[in-house]
C-alpha cells in the first residue's frame, strides 16, 4: 500500500516514488515559506506521485479547496522543479489525516482564511488596461472553456443563461447569480464567459471583462484604502463591460467591503453593463450580507446548479478522459469503468474527476491497463466510506455560508455565540443526515472531543422540543429565528435529493 493506494496483486511499485514525493514536498516548503507550509501542508496533506499525476491527500474539503485555489501553481512549479516535467494535480480526502490537525493549526487556518491571506491573484484580460497594478496578472486565458462544459439536466438553465452573456445577446438577464455546492461547475462557467469574451469583438472593439474572486476584491479594496488608491481600484472594476465575481460569499461579515461592492455594482448596472456572480448559496442564505446587496443580487436571474445525474456523470468522465488522453498522459477508459466510477462517485464534478485520475494514476503506477478490477481497487477506500445522503463537509459548507463563516472558523476553539451556534447546528445536521458516529463527527469538525458533539446534539434537541428560538450576530446586528425553521432552510440548500427529516 502506498499512501492510500492499495497495490493490486501482481503489480510492483518503485519505492523511488515516495522519495520523489518527499522531494516535491521539500521544494514546496522552500517555495512558499515555513509559515504557510506549516499552516496548510504540514499535518493536513499527503503527497503521492504516480506517473504524470501528483495526488494530494487532504484532511478535509475546506483545506482541499483552499490549497487548490491558492497553491496549485506552487505545487505544479515544485513538481516541475523536481521532475523536470509537468504533472496533473488530483485532490482526495483522506480521513486518516484528520486526526493530525492540532488546535493551533486550525486556528491559524481560520485566521488566514478570514483575512484572505493567500497567493491567489485576480485575472484580467489583456485589453482592459489593468496591467500596471501590482496585484493583477494580465492573462488572455483562464483555465476553463464553455465548449468543454458538459451540459445535463442539473445545469442546463445555468449554461443557457451564461451563453446569453458570453454571446452578448440583447435582453440577457442581468445580474446573473449562480449558486450550488462545491465542484458543480460555477467557476468553470465564469472562466468560460471570460474566455469567450476574449475571443469576441464588438464593432471592432474588444470587450473588456474583469474576473476576480470575492477574496481578491476584498484584498485589493483594503490595499487601495491603505495606499489611498481608491480611484484606481474603482476604475479597474467599474470600466469592464462584464464583471465576473466568483465566491462572492467571501464578502460576508465584511461591512466596508460590501458597501464598496454595492457602489461598484450600482455603477456598472447604471451603465447597462453586466454582472455575473457565483456563490455556494443563494443570496438570502448567505449570512452577514446587507439587505441592499441581497436585493441587488436577487433582482436578476438566480440559478442553482445541482449534482449531476448518472448519465451526465458518465459524459463528464468521458470528456475528462479524452482530454487527458489528448495530452498524451492518459489511456483508454472502458465503458464499464466509466459506469462504475459514475455509480460510486456522485457528490460533485471535482470528486468525480479526482476519482478518474486516481484510477488512471494507479494504472500508471502499476504500468497496467485500466480495468474494472483495478478501478475497484483504486476506489476501495472511497466506496467504503461513501454515504448515501450527504457528507459532513457538504453540510458544514451550507451552515458556514449561512452564518457568514468559513468552515475553518467552525473548526477552531473559538466560542463566540455565532460560531458556537453554527458548530452545534452543523454537528446536529451531520448526525441526522450521515452515518458518522459521534467520534467521527468530532474528528471531521476540527478534532473535537466526541462529548462536544453529544452535548451539541442534545442542546439542539432540547430547543427543538420546545419550538425555541436561537440568536446569532450578523452584520446588521443580532438576529433571532426559530430553530426548526432555520434547520428547514438549511436542509433546502443541502445538495442531496434524499434528505432525512431532522424532526422525528
Amino acid at each position: 500500500m502506498l499512501n492510500g493506494l492499495n497495490e493490486p496483486q501482481g503489480y510492483s511499485v518503485s519505492t523511488q516514488t515516495a522519495d520523489i514525493a518527499s522531494a516535491i514536498r521539500h521544494r514546496l516548503f522552500e517555495r512558499i515559506g515555513p509559515q504557510r507550509f506549516r499552516v496548510w501542508f504540514k499535518n493536513s496533506t499527503r503527497f503521492t506521485l504516480a506517473g504524470d499525476f501528483l495526488k494530494v491527500g487532504v484532511a478535509n474539503q475546506f483545506i482541499s479547496g483552499w490549497i487548490e485555489r491558492h497553491y496549485a501553481a506552487d505545487l505544479l512549479a515544485s513538481s516541475r522543479d523536481v521532475l523536470g516535467r509537468d504533472v496533473q494535480l488530483s485532490f482526495a480526502f483522506e480521513p486518516s489525516l484528520t486526526g493530525n490537525l492540532h488546535k493551533t493549526q486550525l486556528n491559524r487556518q481560520a485566521a488566514q482564511a478570514g483575512a484572505g491571506n493567500g497567493t491567489h491573484r485576480p485575472r484580467h484580460n489583456g485589453h482592459n488596461g489593468h496591467n500596471g497594478h501590482e496585484a493583477s496578472v494580465a492573462v488572455r486565458r483562464l483555465r476553463c472553456r464553455l465548449d468543454s462544459f458538459v451540459v445535463g439536466p442539473c445545469n442546463r438553465l445555468a449554461y443557457a443563461t451564461i451563453m446569453d452573456i458570453a454571446e452578448m445577446r440583447p435582453g440577457a438577464a442581468n445580474p446573473v447569480f449562480l449558486h450550488g455546492g462545491c465542484g458543480l461547475g460555477k467557476t468553470h462557467l465564469l472562466h468560460g464567459v471570460a474566455n469567450s469574451l476574449e475571443e469576441r469583438t464588438d464593432n471592432g472593439r474588444s470587450i473588456p471583462w474583469t474576473y476576480a474572486t470575492g477574496e481578491v476584491f476584498t484584498n485589493q479594496f483594503l490595499t487601495a484604502l491603505r495606499r489611498n488608491e481608491l480611484d484606481e481600484f474603482r476604475r479597474r472594476f467599474r470600466e469592464a463591460d462584464v464583471l465576473l465575481i466568483d465566491d462572492v460569499h467571501f464578502l460576508a461579515n465584511k461591512k466596508a467591503t460590501q458597501e464598496e461592492f454595492l457602489h461598484t455594482f450600482n455603477a456598472i448596472d447604471m451603465l447597462g453593463k453586466r454582472v455575473v456572480l457565483a456563490s455556494d448559496a443563494p443570496p438570502h442564505m448567505i449570512g452577514h450580507f446587507s439587505e441592499a446587496l441581497i436585493s441587488r443580487f436577487a433582482s436578476g436571474m438566480v440559478v442553482r446548479l445541482d449534482r449531476p445525474d448518472h448519465a451526465t456523470r458518465c459524459a463528464i468522465l468521458r470528456a475528462r478522459a479524452a482530454h487527458i488522453g489528448a495530452n498524451g498522459r492518459g489511456c483508454a477508459i472502458p465503458d464499464d469503468v466509466i459506469a462504475y466510477i459514475a455509480q460510486e462517485v456522485s457528490s460533485n464534478v471535482r470528486e468525480l474527476e479526482g476519482a478518474l485520475i486516481r484510477v488512471m494514476a494507479l494504472a500508471s503506477l502499476a504500468d497496467a491497463q485500466v480495468t474494472l478490477p483495478l478501478a475497484r481497487q483504486a476506489l476501495e477506500e472511497h466506496v467504503r466510506r461513501a454515504e448515501p445522503m450527504l457528507t459532513a463537509e457538504q453540510i458544514e459548507t451550507v451552515v458556514a455560508t449561512f452564518f457568514g463563516l468559513t468552515p475553518a472558523e467552525m473548526h477552531t476553539s473559538r466560542k463566540t455565540r455565532t460560531i458556537a451556534l453554527a458548530r452545534s447546528v452543523a454537528m446536529y445536521l451531520t448526525r441526522q443526515h450521515t452515518r458518522l458516529s459521534y467520534p467521527e463527527i468530532a474528528r471531521v469538525m476540527g478534532n473535537k472531543n466526541h462529548s462536544t458533539v453529544i452535548q451539541a446534539v442534545r442542546r439542539m434537541q432540547a430547543v427543538l422540543k420546545q419550538s425555541g428560538d436561537v440568536t446569532w450576530q450578523s452584520a446588521a446586528g443580532p438576529k433571532q429565528g426559530n430553530l426548526c425553521e432555520l434547520l428547514k432552510r438549511l436542509e433546502e440548500q443541502m445538495p442531496s435529493t434524499t434528505r432525512q427529516a431532522s424532526l422525528q
